[in-house]
């Protein structure tokens, strides 16, 4: 099966930024689309961003459109989710996941792999 893992949370100021990432090891990995969600306290899961399998099209919440960016290195199996300009409210716990098979972008419910999850927090 698939194995991710998050690394790159963290604690900072407002107006800050922070590099996300995701490093996954398994099978068939480097064809499916991946994508970030965030879960804060009191909140349900969040789509944050997602990328499809060869980095061609990306679809950002309308929240962090213009300040996070998602990529991806096929070659070593990486997401990534650099974050600039954070608010407060973008403190959260975040998730990669991947989609075996093409679906709907912003839905949880359709990502069948899932890491550990990194925080970040953002103080204002």
């Amino acid at each position: 099966q698939v194995h991710m893992v998050e690394s790159g949370g963290g604690l900072v100021q407002a107006g800050g930024s922070l590099r996300l990432s995701c490093t996954a090891s398994g099978r068939t990995f480097s064809y499916e689309n991946r994508a970030w969600f965030r879960l804060a306290p009191g909140k349900e899961r969040e789509f944050v961003a997602g990328i499809n399998w060869n980095g061609g099209g990306t679809y950002y919440a309308a929240s962090v459109k213009g300040r996070f960016i998602i990529s991806r290195d096929n070659t070593k199996d990486a997401l990534y989710l650099q974050m600039n300009s954070l608010r407060p409210e973008d403190t959260a716990l975040y998730y990669c996941a991947v989609q075996m098979r093409g679906s709907t972008w912003d839905r949880a419910t359709n990502y069948d792999y899932w890491g550990q999850g990194t925080q970040v927090t953002v103080s204002s």
